[in-house]
């Protein structure tokens, strides 16, 4: 019999108005009693509770007391969050805790184990022994020169158990080792010494068998008085050895066959085996002799370029099937063969890794005399990546395959930061060696299936095909963190820089100019690198109907409405659901005007923005006019209780953004706990060390922050759980069906209880009808806000209520 109490505090937090009531449940989940004050609590009476299941009054199977997460708190003395269901359909959030908890009458079993003493064993279980593992016992008695067998022995001969036969008779089936045997049980009498010895036995049924005869003198006192011991079936360990030594000498026919170079290794790189081949080319290149047993980071200690690019292909080879790179062995010599190496890994029978095997083939001359120098055509004669020319043609193909294919492509533009000086200091000569150790080590971190290329100079580029935009991101991101870990030595020193890039998502109005794609990635790659470099910078392609014209003339807009300060500023609001709450809380939101064209939405202008650095300009402006023009509505402010602004990846990233919220904070009326800086989720999710230090710097101003778009990847639950911010907005896709659809309400539902249990409110976005706002209410959310609730309407109609006095009115 469990006592709990369950706690319920009303949203506005007041320790007064708590209410509680207490339960009593047995141990088969079943409600004894309930006092007086379920029904303020639950909506129940205490008689309408008795004898039914406590999951009448829980929302889900994972707020049961009795599971084990909960149990274990309970037990230690700690409340716990769940989730209730109120007599009336509503759920709210409570905290439940252990006030009584009376064991059990039942006792649980105790048992312990000690050695087994010298009784003698029960022959049933003697006999499941030797079936199972193949033995048997035998004694020879010295006096009576009597052999005793057990069951087992006759089964390894293939006999009739209890079937009459004589010592000599059972030294038959041994014929090539009777006289060893003999003179092992001799010997073991005369000096009291054990033996093991491998016997061949020929059995009743002319089976040849494997086994190991092993043997003790019993003594009683200090005479011998038996012989005895076991002999044990190894037949098939015996076989499994033959298998091993003839697939040993078939891999060896196999690999010194080939004048490929052969190599396999465990998992810590150290040699398993290779060919001749092998072991030349390597004392050839390394000037060392390889050993089976070998290291090979030991062995390329003193040359670290080749260590580390060695080291990854290696990992990438355990955590693929197999794969193929194309490269030099070394890169400190200028001109060495072009090996085609191919990778596969090892696995045990238990699908474990246990290491790897490459077989590496020159393929020099194939390059060399390629048809009408086709590769020299299309390949890069420095690092043997793809040309501009041959990137180009494989990015038009895609463009055309995209159109009968369903996935999300991508274009990721690389460039060197400061990669000038490595020219300057060492040399054009060793700036080319560090391409071509970096262009083998990007080959290793790509897809097999994507395709990367050298531009020109220090620029690459590199096509994502059918990959989400989130992974996308997290390739790109990888490798900007592989550049920049890249060590190349020289002469001593450690050349290393970092890269910056622009990745364009191509969605379906994507330009089928391949050019025009490369220079949007161009452009997003220039906006990284003017915003800090070492960074990526993303955005979706432009539409394909956006000229260069329409695009320079969008330009010209979006500069204009910034210098004369002429943005189209609108408010849409954001109503309480799940209790009421006084105040207008709105979100602000921008458009560009026109010289009698139609002002232009944020889906038309802010790729153009984005692309063009503008969208950090266009946040700052958005946030200075909204400010100024609520600075000359002061009767507004007791109303005021929040107000949101976006922000773009460009103000996510920039360090200065806290600062200059301070600083047109401090002329302002309004509290800065009224402003609140939404970011969106991707942006977190891609920048979560960035977004989280902008978090804590936004609050010290004062000012709130909110996680827009939450639930639109796996990654929501645990930055709405983690992350520094206020309030959670969920993403529209979440909301879509709402109210028909079970797996969102329980996507919805996991994403509010997460930010009820971390102290943040939740806001759902895109309620369009009574059905979604009926389901928001319903799972507690706190706020919501879409066209069922509130359309955007120009700012300058926010007014405060109006009051009429005997003097005149106000507001208004």
């Amino acid at each position: 019999m469990k006592e709990f109490f369950i706690r319920r505090n009303p949203s506005e937090k007041s320790p007064d108005s708590e209410r509680r009531t207490l339960i009593r449940v047995n141990d088969d989940g079943e409600i004894v009693s309930a006092d007086s004050h379920s029904d303020s609590v639950l909506g129940y009476e205490s008689g309408e509770l008795e004898g039914k299941k406590v999951q009448k009054i829980l929302a889900a199977r994972q707020d049961d007391p009795f599971a084990p997460a909960h149990r274990q708190k309970l037990e230690n003395g700690e409340s716990v969050l769940i989730t209730f269901r109120h007599k009336e359909g509503f759920f709210f959030t409570a905290a439940l805790g252990l006030s009584v908890n009376i064991n059990d009458s039942d006792q649980a079993a105790s048992a312990q184990i000690s050695q087994r003493n010298h009784t003698p064993i029960d022959h049933r279980l003697m006999r499941l022994a030797e079936s199972s593992a193949g033995f048997g016992v035998w004694e020879l008695d010295i006096l009576s020169n009597e052999v005793t067998w057990t069951e087992g022995l006759y089964h390894l001969l293939e006999l009739r158990p209890g079937s009459r036969i004589t010592p000599e008779q059972a030294m038959f089936y041994c014929q090539e080792s009777q006289s060893r045997i003999r003179a092992s049980i001799r010997r073991c009498i005369r000096t009291g010494q054990p033996f093991s010895i491998p016997v061949a036995l020929a059995t009743a049924r002319q089976n040849i068998r494997r086994v190991r005869l092993t043997g003790r003198a019993l003594k009683s006192g200090d005479r011998v008085k038996s012989v005895g011991g076991t002999m044990v079936d190894r037949t098939h360990e015996y076989h499994r050895v033959l298998d091993r030594e003839q697939a040993d000498r078939l891999l060896n026919a196999t690999i010194s066959a080939t004048d490929d170079l052969v190599l396999a290794v465990d998992r810590d790189l150290n040699f398993l085996r290779f060919n001749q081949p092998f072991g030349h080319k390597f004392q050839q290149i390394f000037n060392k002799t390889p050993k089976p047993g070998d290291n090979l980071s030991t062995l390329l200690a003193d040359f670290p370029n080749e260590r580390r690019l060695s080291e990854r292909l290696w990992r990438r080879a355990f955590e693929r099937d197999g794969y193929v790179v194309e490269l030099p062995l070394s890169a400190n010599n200028e001109r060495l063969p072009l090996y085609e190496i191919h990778y596969q890994r090892l696995e045990n029978g238990n699908g474990e890794v246990t290491g790897a095997v490459q077989v590496a083939r020159d393929i020099s001359d194939r390059v060399q005399h390629a048809t009408s120098g086709e590769h020299h055509l299309e390949h890069d004669p420095t690092t043997g990546l793809m040309n501009r020319k041959a990137f180009l043609c494989r990015l038009k193909r895609s463009l055309q395959q995209k159109a009968r294919r369903d996935g999300a492509d991508s274009l990721l533009y690389l460039d060197l930061d400061s990669f000038e000086n490595f020219n300057e200091m060492a040399g054009q000569g060793v700036g080319d060696r560090y391409l071509r150790e970096l262009a083998s080590n990007l080959g290793v971190k790509v897809r097999q299936r994507d395709a990367l290329a050298r531009l020109s100079g220090n620029t690459f580029a590199l096509l994502i095909e059918n990959c989400p935009d989130a992974r996308a991101r997290k390739i790109a991101d990888d490798i900007l963190e592989m550049i920049r870990n890249f060590v190349f030595s020289w002469q001593g020193s450690q050349l290393q820089t970092t890269a910056s890039g622009g990745l364009l998502f191509m969605g379906g109005s994507t330009p089928s100019d391949p050019e025009q794609l490369l220079t949007q990635a161009a452009d997003l790659c220039h906006t990284a690198k003017t915003s800090g470099r070492n960074r990526i910078h993303a955005a979706p392609a432009l539409q394909q109907d956006m000229d260069e014209g329409t695009t320079n003339r969008l330009v010209e807009r979006i500069q204009k409405a910034l210098e004369q300060n002429g943005l189209i500023l609108e408010y849409q609001a954001m109503r309480p659901v799940a209790s009421v709450t006084w105040g207008d809380h709105i979100e602000i939101l921008a458009r560009i005007p026109g010289d009698g064209e139609p002002a232009l939405q944020p889906h038309q202008f802010l790729p153009v923005a984005e692309r063009f650095d503008l969208s950090k300009r266009l946040d700052r402006q958005v946030i200075r006019e909204t400010l100024a023009w609520l600075g000359r509505q002061r009767l507004l402010e007791p109303r005021l209780k929040y107000c949101g602004f976006n922000l773009s990846l460009a103000s996510v990233l920039d360090d200065r953004f806290a600062d200059f919220m301070a600083e047109v904070l401090k002329g302002s009326p309004y509290a800065p706990e009224v402003f609140c800086l939404e970011i969106r989720e991707d942006h977190a999710t891609q920048y979560p060390d960035e977004v989280a230090v902008l978090c804590d710097t936004l609050h010290s101003v004062g000012c709130r922050v909110a996680l827009e778009g939450a639930g639109a990847s796996v990654e929501s639950y645990r930055l709405a759980a983690r992350l520094p911010v206020d309030i959670i907005k969920l993403d529209h896709k979440i909301m879509e069906h709402l109210n028909d659809d079970p797996v969102q309400q329980v996507m919805v539902e996991a994403l509010h209880k997460i930010a009820e249990a971390a102290g943040k409110a939740t806001v759902a976005t895109f309620i369009e009808d009574d059905d979604t706002l009926r389901k928001v209410r319903t799972l507690g959310v706190h706020y919501g806000q879409g066209f069922r609730l509130s359309r955007p309407r120009p700012l300058e109609e926010l007014k405060p209520a109006e009051v009429a006095l005997t003097t005149g009115k106000i507001g208004g």
